[in-house]
């Protein structure tokens, strides 16, 4: 790193010797808790972000070269939480000053948050075997409210580690159970480290409007703008003549280089919120994924200084790690780093396990890529996280529901003959609604995500969900594991803000994917607090017409307003253009909100919220009244 780029006049180095001068003078006088601050220090800080409750390891698909002239796809096991144990563990091992830091968002997204014992105990117990040296709140941290999140801290308290919670913004309301008055030394600003005889200073940073508009936290817990309270405790911290400050912050990648070059005195920030790749190409030819900058991205504060950012991508896939090196004056010379892939070296070829040579030669191509690391999961963390996985088997098998007619699937409308017709059972193409309105558990899913975002999560006007996302019909007594087949891609939901105009565009494109030249059964649109006809005979443009939206007060029906702003709870798969959906990916970022929740989930929240059968005790899942089908009228392509 060419630090030269970062430095500025000789004013500011004067300055800087004054500054020195001045301390060393305190420190004379005992007038300085400055220990050995007053030396150069190399510090290694190993990171991860925006776990979600993935506690278990997942096939990956890579391009490697396994011998030949060009690369093949090779699927390999990998990330998982007992790997990244692992992988700082031995990372760790390797350097004397280290830090190990997570930059929040552990909690929700998986049946491990809340299937596998209490709220967030598995993480706790994952979280552990790590023993973080800071854990800054994320946004999702406060799904189940201040007490919620008391009781998640409480889990993580139970273990040895005492990890300190950081969070510098958040300021709990006098009836919150994480008040000061209730919960002393739970939730603290900052925290202090010393490494080398010298002390570091940590802040802590959580989202602040994001949490408040799709989280829970209590009404009266508010946040502080991020960067005031950032530097209200960097100059706390300097103030007692701590010289070397990291963020920790959940605030997202593009925010964090905001909020820095606003900031004094800060010199690393270790990022979380925006699930956020960084590094070098190699990731994007490895078939791991694309960067969205440099890994560390170098900035400058408010005073021209340099600030190393990083974060760690998502879901218990990478761990960081990054090399800062600090002068005697403890300013930032350099900082280097690598976000360590990680993946298991079972690779398999054409659904066939490679051979002893193709292993040798993707694990030098692994290696070659400079981010991909081999890593063994931790014994210990596969043991600590087998309870957890046998609950969740249990769950999986666990009686969730009842449904006394059956919930015809069937990804477009349509009469016999007709595209897709098959997928229903006979009993249901004899009824013929679903070739009127399509698919009755469709429709559902996509009324369960309305009832539940409105419940939980900050609100919506309507919803989407896309044919083909749903995967089976219900009938008789469910199963868990029978509900995560009708959601079977863990998909994450997004909130985003969308005018009248965007919503045709919407069901435009959904049904030019489903009609026009090329087009498939799955992207046909599903949408609830939406009705509409569909004429699929019809040009691109002209496939929808006689749109209405559905008051959520009154339950009164009125067309659309292509003016309007409307809050749209929909898939992070759809959000980001999948099944065509080429205006959503067009929305800015603005207007869009990582609600970070699963689907297959939120269909759980709605099944415990309906009505109970006398004699079974279960929820009872019926069809919706039929004005509640998006598909108001249906005519078909031929």
């Amino acid at each position: 790193m060419n630090i030269g780029l970062w430095e500025t006049n000789a004013r500011r180095a004067r300055v800087g010797l004054l500054a020195l001068a001045v301390a060393s003078a305190l420190a004379a006088c005992g007038g300085s808790d400055s220990g050995e601050q007053g030396k150069p220090l190399e510090l290694t800080i190993l990171h991860i972000n925006d776990h979600h409750s993935t506690l278990e390891s997942k096939s990956k698909t890579l391009k490697l070269s396994a011998g030949g002239a060009a690369a093949v796809d090779v699927a390999v096991d990998a990330g998982g939480f007992p790997r990244v144990t692992a992988a700082i563990a031995e990372l760790a091992a390797k350097s004397p000053n280290v830090l190990k830091l997570h930059a929040g968002d552990a909690l929700t997204g998986t049946l491990y948050f809340n299937r596998a014992g209490a709220d967030g105990e598995a993480d706790a117990a994952m979280i552990n075997t790590v023993c973080f040296d800071a854990f800054t709140l994320g946004n999702h941290e406060f799904d189940k409210g201040d007490t919620g999140l008391k009781g998640f801290l409480d889990l993580m308290r139970k273990g040895t580690c005492k990890t300190p919670i950081l969070s510098a913004n958040v300021q709990f309301g006098p009836a919150s159970a994480l008040n000061a008055t209730r919960s002393p030394g739970y939730v603290s600003p900052s925290t202090v480290v010393e490494r080398d005889g010298q002390k570091i200073g940590i802040v802590g940073l959580t989202i602040a409007q994001k949490t408040k508009a799709s989280s829970s936290p209590d009404p009266d817990t508010t946040f502080q703008d991020e960067t005031v309270a950032a530097q209200r405790e960097i100059d706390a911290l300097r103030a007692k003549g701590i010289d070397k400050v990291i963020v920790l912050s959940h605030i997202g990648y593009e925010y964090d280089k905001q909020v820095a070059a606003r900031l004094s005195g800060v010199d690393v920030v270790v990022g979380g919120d925006s699930h956020t790749l960084l590094g070098p190409n190699t990731l994007t030819t490895a078939g791991v994924g694309s960067p969205a900058g440099a890994y560390p991205t170098r900035v400058t504060d408010k005073d021209g200084k340099p600030v190393c950012v990083v974060q760690a991508w998502e879901y218990a896939q990478v761990v960081g790690e990054l090399k800062v090196s600090f002068n005697a004056q403890g300013e930032v010379t350099q900082c280097a780093g690598t976000p360590h892939v990680l993946i298991g070296d079972n690779f398999t070829i054409g659904g066939k396990a490679a051979t002893d040579a193709e292993k040798t030669a993707l694990k030098a191509s692994a290696v070659a890529t400079g981010v991909l690391r081999v890593t063994a999961p931790s014994p210990a963390a596969t043991t600590t996280l087998q309870p957890f996985k046998d609950r969740v088997a249990v769950f999986n098998k666990t009686q969730v529901a009842v449904v006394p007619k059956e919930l015809c699937s069937r990804r477009v409308p349509g009469g016999v003959g007709s595209v897709d017709y098959s997928r229903s059972s006979a009993a249901c193409n004899a009824e013929g609604s679903v070739s009127l309105r399509g698919g009755d558990i469709q429709q559902l899913v996509a009324q369960a995500y309305l009832d539940v975002a409105n419940e939980k999560y900050g609100g919506a006007d309507i919803t989407l969900q896309s044919g083909g996302g749903v995967r089976i019909p219900l009938q008789g007594t469910v199963t868990a594991a029978q509900v995560i087949q009708v959601l079977p891609f863990g998909n994450m939901l997004f909130r985003l803000d969308i005018t009248g105009q965007e919503v045709k565009g919407m069901l435009e494109d959904g049904l030019e994917a489903t009609y026009g030249t090329g087009g498939s059964t799955g992207p046909y649109p599903y949408t609830a607090g939406l009705r509409y006809d569909v004429n699929a005979k019809a040009a691109f443009g002209q496939r929808v017409t006689n749109i209405e939206a559905r008051n959520p007060t009154t339950g009164a029906w009125g067309a659309l307003d292509v003016g309007k702003t409307y809050k749209l709870f929909v898939l992070s798969f759809n959000a980001t253009g999948g099944d065509g959906y080429k205006t959503l990916a067009a929305v800015p970022a603005t207007r869009r909100l990582d609600i970070g929740v699963l689907d297959a989930d939120v269909f759980f929240s709605y099944i415990e919220k309906q009505s109970k059968d006398a004699a079974t005790g279960l929820p009872v899942l019926n069809r919706l009244p039929t004005e509640l089908y998006s598909t108001r009228s249906f005519m078909g392509p031929n």
